[in-house]
C-alpha cells in the first residue's frame, strides 16, 4: 500500500509556481500548489515505502529556490 504524505514548502523570493511545477517532475510527486500563508507551496506524493521519504526530501531541497520543508506522513 503507497504511503501518501504532505510537504509544506517555504521558497525564497520569487515566483513559488515555477518552483512548484519543478517539484511536480519529482517522481512521487502527485500534486504541488502554490499557496498563501506562511507557505508557499504544498505537494502531495505517495511513496512506496517511509525509506523513500528521506530521498524525495533531498531532492525537493535542490530545487532552487527551495529554502525549507515540513513533512506530515499520512496515517493509514
Amino acid at each position: 500500500m503507497p504511503i501518501g504524505l504532505y510537504v509544506l514548502i517555504q521558497v525564497e523570493r520569487g515566483e513559488p509556481w515555477t518552483i512548484a511545477e519543478k517539484i511536480l517532475g519529482i517522481e512521487g510527486v502527485k500534486s504541488a500548489h502554490a499557496v498563501t500563508g506562511q507557505y508557499d507551496i504544498i505537494i502531495f506524493a505517495e511513496l512506496n515505502d517511509v525509506s523513500e521519504i528521506k530521498n524525495l526530501i533531498k531532492k525537493i531541497h535542490n530545487v532552487e529556490g527551495v529554502q525549507h520543508t515540513q513533512t506530515a506522513v499520512c496515517i493509514p
